[in-house]
């Protein structure tokens, strides 16, 4: 058992050694936060954003940095997450990106404000978090697997097969043909296969700032719009095209909004969108 003059000493020197150890630790953490926050990266924008984030009392419904309410999204990393296009659509209508379901006050800002607080966001998911936050497990599609024995596949389109030749239907000629036309016969009955072979190109970079917000594609993306895996086959890429202009125009009340893409987007999308078979 300590004596009166023991436990005052380990008292005392447990004492000083903790703090001595908590302040080296915050002397250290100090140190290391201008270049975790990615100090020099601030420029007049984002202050500007940061501004307009504080006097619009966004913390009041969103999380930043873990900080703020959870009645709408973490918004630490929603710039990687979305994309400048995206949020820049979002902030001038949040009504029309998702219809009758956001609840987000449409605070009409300009563009300036809006490429401000784009730029804070911005800054914001730049800093080094040590992993915060975390990214989320994400099941991977399954929309391209069989479908168990007596189970209806969901979420892939399929063709009917074709019907067996029957008597009635003409019999292909016995006849002796030319070169040429065997040729032509061959190349029709391989472009099928050629066609299924033939693995679509690399979404461009609009259609993952836009239209994965909302749509998903091989199980990944938004819920909110239909799945895009077999669109190609749904639609011609006239009717794409027209689609993508004005929704409204082609389906009166759709939810799908009108999308201010330029004329080279719109053209990437378009021939993306027709190679989804």
């Amino acid at each position: 058992m300590l004596s009166k003059s023991q436990a005052r000493l380990f008292f005392v020197s447990g004492t000083a050694l903790f703090s001595l150890l908590f302040l080296f630790l915050t002397v250290d953490t100090v140190r290391q936060v201008p270049a975790q926050t990615k100090g020099r990266n601030i420029t007049p924008a984002v202050e500007r954003g940061k501004k307009l984030w504080d006097e619009n009392n966004c913390m009041g419904c969103h999380t930043l940095l873990g900080e703020g309410a959870y009645y709408a999204p973490e918004l630490t990393k929603v710039y990687p997450r979305r994309g400048a296009v995206w949020i820049d659509i979002f902030l001038k209508d949040p009504q029309a990106m998702f219809p009758g379901e956001r609840k987000m006050v449409q605070y009409n800002f300009t563009a300036r404000q809006r490429q401000d607080l784009i730029a804070f966001f911005k800054w914001i998911s730049e800093m080094d978090l040590n992993g915060f936050p975390p990214k989320p497990n994400l099941a991977k599609g399954s929309s391209d697997k069989p479908a168990p024995s007596g189970q209806p596949q969901t979420g892939v389109a399929r063709r009917a097969p074709a019907p067996p030749l029957t008597r009635k239907q003409p019999q292909p000629s016995r006849r002796a043909t030319s070169p040429s036309s065997r040729s032509a016969t061959r190349q029709l009955a391989n472009a099928p296969n050629q066609a299924k072979n033939k693995a679509p190109a690399k979404p461009p970079t609009i259609f993952r700032q836009l239209c994965i917000a909302c749509h998903s594609l091989h199980g990944q993306g938004g819920k909110v719009g239909p799945a895009l895996d077999h669109v190609g086959r749904k639609y011609t890429p006239v009717y794409l095209q027209k689609w993508l202009t004005d929704p409204q125009a082609v389906k009166p009340g759709t939810q799908m909004p009108k999308l201010p893409l330029s004329k080279d987007n719109l053209t990437k999308l378009v021939e993306y969108l027709s190679q989804l078979k």
